[in-house]
């Protein structure tokens, strides 16, 4: 079974979907894994690491993909007229495709992959469940997004985030309000604790609010029947009503006055992220506040974020609107996604035959599975 790893062509995309650790082991399972040159090469994976973890190392993408069964990616492969090259056009038909391919929100997508006959699984819809966390793209790389926006946040604050106390005076601890405690909330909760800021967060979900406890930040929110049914049996936030959203935004609004730093991780699968935080809420906020937009990606939590870009408002707010938070620290986040896309191989291996068997009656199979057979086959997009 040959086994291709593309480079990533999508803008802004530094991440790879194997790793020479991966790589290394995808052969063990009897693969023969060919790492189009240059694939690693943003995410600090030279290609000679690879060719000595036992990999091929193809000269382009046809190159790579010429016999190839199975196909890793992070991103979508690029379609017609998407990119330089016709990525789809020259994976087989009948390969298996892997990769973060947001097929819900691009349902065009799913249609033109199984246009070529290519079986594809698009990791993000994998459900959240014990079986799948070491699976589970989603929360791997969330973890690492919540970590570096705290970071980014820090490096752009012109205070300090600890209170420190010196000679000259004492200089108070930072006030961060983190907006969603999910995967990526929970792991920047943990960061600018850490760094020694106050910390406060708020989310919809009725689990969050001792998860908040736990990890010493304060909760901030609205609660009443709706917000105690606010997560789907996946494990993901539900979409709030408009009602509920007015309400849960005036106890923020008052909250957010008083911030130096709020990260907006909320984010609803497969639609536009909702805006928590208003022009309003912008404008009350002191000169030299920042706000780090983890959910930029889906349209941003802040009424004025501008995805892909850092933006200083009038009165003097900065706005980190960057777009792929995890291939801000595209190492590691790599790594783990690679892990994660092993996982899921090595879980469906078929050390007889060689080869990947995804029984269909699997829930983790059904989950991911957008296209079998030439035809679009997950309920979310029927």
């Amino acid at each position: 079974m040959r086994l291709a790893v593309l480079k990533e062509r999508r803008a802004g995309e530094t991440r790879v979907a194997a790793t020479p650790e991966t790589a290394k082991k995808l052969a063990a399972l009897g693969c023969s894994v060919a790492i189009e040159a240059g694939a690693g090469a943003a995410a600090g994976y030279p290609d000679q690491l690879y060719a000595d973890a036992g990999a091929e190392i193809a000269p382009d993408a046809e190159a790579a993909l010429f016999g190839a069964g199975i196909v890793l990616k992070v991103r979508a492969p690029l379609g017609t007229g998407e990119g330089e090259i016709d990525e789809l056009s020259l994976i087989h038909r009948g390969a298996l495709l892997i990769g973060t391919l947001e097929a819900i929100a691009n349902p065009e997508r799913a249609r033109a992959i199984a246009s070529v006959g290519v079986d594809a699984c698009s990791m993000e819809l994998l459900p959240r469940t014990t079986r799948a966390q070491s699976m589970d793209v989603l929360s791997s790389q969330a973890n690492l997004a919540g970590y570096r926006a705290v970071v980014e946040g820090a490096a752009a604050f012109d205070r300090a985030f600890p209170m420190l106390m010196t000679a000259a005076g004492t200089i108070p601890a930072a006030n961060a309000f983190i907006m969603g405690a999910g995967v990526a909330g929970l792991q920047a909760i943990a960061t600018a604790r850490r760094l020694g800021a106050r910390v406060s967060a708020t989310d919809v979900r009725p689990a969050a609010k001792e998860e908040i406890k736990s990890l010493g930040a304060s909760y901030v929110g609205y609660e009443d029947e709706e917000s105690r049914a606010a997560q789907t049996s996946g494990g993901y936030a539900k979409a709030m009503s408009p009602e509920f959203l007015a309400k849960q935004a005036e106890v923020v609004a008052a909250h957010i006055a008083k911030q130096d730093i709020v990260v907006c991780t909320a984010l609803v699968q497969g639609r536009r992220a909702p805006i928590l935080v208003t022009e309003a809420m912008v404008a009350s906020m002191k000169p030299g506040s920042i706000i780090v937009d983890i959910a930029s990606d889906a349209g941003g939590n802040c009424a004025l974020t501008r995805p892909g870009e850092v933006t200083v408002t009038a009165n003097g707010v900065t706005i980190l609107g960057h777009t792929n938070w995890p291939g801000r620290i595209a190492n590691a986040a790599s790594a783990l996604y690679a892990r994660n896309l092993l996982t899921f191989l090595t879980t469906f291996w078929d050390k007889e035959a060689q080869a990947p068997k995804l029984p269909e009656d699997d829930d983790l199979v059904r989950g991911v599975t957008i296209t079998r057979n030439g035809a679009v086959v997950h309920p979310g997009l029927a």
